[in-house]
C-alpha cells in the first residue's frame, strides 16, 4: 500500500518557469549526475553538460606501452637498400646484390651561388 494518492488529476508548478503542468510530467533537473531538487517542465529540462563530469570520467590517454619488445634486429634495422627497377641493393636475406649500393654520412654541405 503506498503513502501517497495516486494524483492522477493533481498539478504543480515548474521551479523554472512557474507554467502550470500534470505533476507526473514535472521531472527532476539533473547538475553533474545528480538532482539539484529542482522539479521543470519537459520542455524547459537542460541536459546535463558534460564538462561538470571532468572528474568522474577517466580521461587520461596513455601513450606508453607497458613493458614493450623493441626490434632485436639491430643490424638489419639499418641496412640501407634499393629496389630492383633502380638497380641492386639488399635482398631480404641481407645478401649484397650487384649494382647500386647506398650509404649515409653525417656531415655539412656548403653550397656558393656565384
Amino acid at each position: 500500500m503506498s503513502s501517497f494518492a495516486s494524483g492522477k488529476h493533481a498539478f504543480g508548478f515548474c521551479d523554472r518557469t512557474g507554467f502550470r503542468y500534470k505533476l507526473r510530467d514535472l521531472v527532476p533537473q539533473i547538475e553533474a549526475g545528480r538532482p539539484n531538487g529542482m522539479l521543470v517542465g519537459r520542455d524547459v529540462l537542460d541536459v546535463d553538460n558534460p564538462q561538470w563530469k571532468l572528474g568522474m570520467i577517466n580521461m587520461s590517454d596513455p601513450q606508453a606501452l607497458r613493458d614493450p619488445r623493441p626490434d632485436g634486429g639491430y643490424l638489419q634495422s639499418r641496412i640501407l637498400g634499393a629496389f630492383d627497377p633502380v638497380g641492386g641493393g639488399v635482398t631480404a636475406m641481407g645478401s649484397r646484390t650487384v649494382g647500386l649500393d647506398c650509404s649515409g654520412h653525417v656531415g655539412r654541405v656548403t653550397v656558393e651561388i656565384t
